[in-house]
């Protein structure tokens, strides 16, 4: 048995000042259109939490059902940080690999406070994430910049390698009008932008946003039944847990005593994201024909390009450089214009990278198609531990 996904629907990304479940609600609606299916005819539905929109955002799942209509389906709610969306695509494709459902409906939005974010439930003195912010001062852009001068000191990364990754991705979200940032920029931009986690600048790091997606699953068998031929199938899903000595924050080289006496494990926890849906999959990085990897910050993605197997570390840079991630290149990256484009809705940000990887698995990427497109790979990773990668093939 096999899981394949009949709809995509997405409310495009932007400040718009109204309640989530809106914004979840009409990709909901448009996914259902798209599959050519009924919300009564829906087994489960499955939403992805947003901790930051009160209790109907904890309880996303029956939220977005009532808002549907009451129908007697079975439903769920989750939340994994970043990984969210794409946990609620394992529930619901496990769901319909077991045989209790044949279809089945993903949805994910969020609506974020302005800038970026801030811990969730006032003063927290044993929670990991209050105390990183309280007692390191590390907000997400500090680590960004971790990270970023991590790069520039192990492979001679530069300021103007994570422009050009701005550059690439804007101007692919130039071409997709459910982006929130349209408009392509220059090198010389992004490098005059506010310093805000050096060395990252404004235009690095990716903003908080409004947004929604959602998917309709459902199983081979019932595609067939409808007539469907050729829908793009869901090969693998990955949400494996980081292996000790990982630690809990994944900061940069941040250690304790009793880890650093311990063997590295064979892979980093974003590499073993992947490899654990290549493996799934039956295939290898060489056959992706395009990634949507999570460039929470320009020297993100490069990271990303490397740990996903699309070239040896330290060579992103080359990559990018000869043109081979961009649009028309050898294996894009981040059609869709990433989180540089869309920004974080966190709940439905996995959700829409499969939204593009079915669209361009499909052929209805209009001007930002990937020609000859085959595989599609979509990676993103939150703290403790969330992670996820979903590979889809047609």
């Amino acid at each position: 048995m096999s899981v394949v996904v009949l709809g995509t629907g997405m409310h495009p990304w932007g400040k718009w000042g109204r309640p989530f479940a809106e914004y979840g609600v009409a990709a909901a609606r448009e996914a259902l259109r798209d599959a050519g299916v009924d919300w009564r005819d829906v087994g489960f539905a499955v939403g992805a939490a947003t901790i930051r929109n009160g209790y109907p955002g904890f309880v996303a799942g029956a939220t977005y059902a009532r808002a549907l209509g009451w129908s007697g389906a079975r439903i769920a709610s989750c939340y994994a940080a970043c990984a969210s969306g794409a946990q609620a695509i394992d529930i619901a494709r496990t769901r319909i690999l077991a045989g209790l459902c044949d279809v089945a409906l993903v949805v994910g939005a969020d609506a974020t406070p302005k800038g970026f974010f801030t811990p969730v439930g006032g003063d927290r003195p044993d929670d990991p994430d209050w105390l990183r912010f309280r007692l390191l001062g590390a907000t997400n852009p500090a680590y960004f910049g971790l990270y970023a001068r991590r790069r520039m000191a192990l492979y001679g990364s530069t300021p103007e390698d994570f422009a050009a990754v701005k550059v690439k991705n804007a101007l692919a979200g130039s071409l997709n009008p459910l982006a929130r940032y349209r408009k392509p920029v220059t090198a010389e931009e992004v490098l005059a932008s506010p310093m805000v986690a050096d060395p990252l600048r404004l235009m690095d790091i990716c903003a908080t946003s409004d947004g929604g997606a959602a998917l309709v699953l459902a199983s081979a068998a019932y595609a067939r039944r409808r007539g469907v031929s050729g829908a793009v199938r869901l090969a693998a899903v990955s949400t494996v847990t980081p292996v000790f000595p990982s630690t809990v924050l994944e900061l940069p080289e941040f250690a304790t005593d009793s880890s650093v006496a311990v063997p590295p494990p064979e892979r980093p926890f974003r590499a073993a994201l992947a490899h654990a849906a290549y493996e799934e999959a039956g295939i290898g990085p060489r056959e992706v024909s395009f990634a949507e990897v999570y460039d929470l910050s320009t020297a993100l993605e490069l990271d990303w390009v490397e740990d996903v197997g699309l070239c040896p570390p330290g060579e992103a840079g080359k990559l990018l450089r000869s043109g081979d991630t961009a649009l028309g290149g050898r294996v894009p990256v981040n059609p869709s214009g990433g989180l540089a484009s869309f920004g974080e809705a966190i709940p439905a940000q996995a959700i829409a990278q499969v939204c593009e990887l079915t669209r361009q698995l499909r052929g209805r990427a209009g001007a930002r198609q990937v020609e000859g497109a085959r595989v599609g790979l979509a990676v993103n990773q939150g703290l403790f531990g969330h992670g996820s990668a979903v590979v889809a093939t047609r």
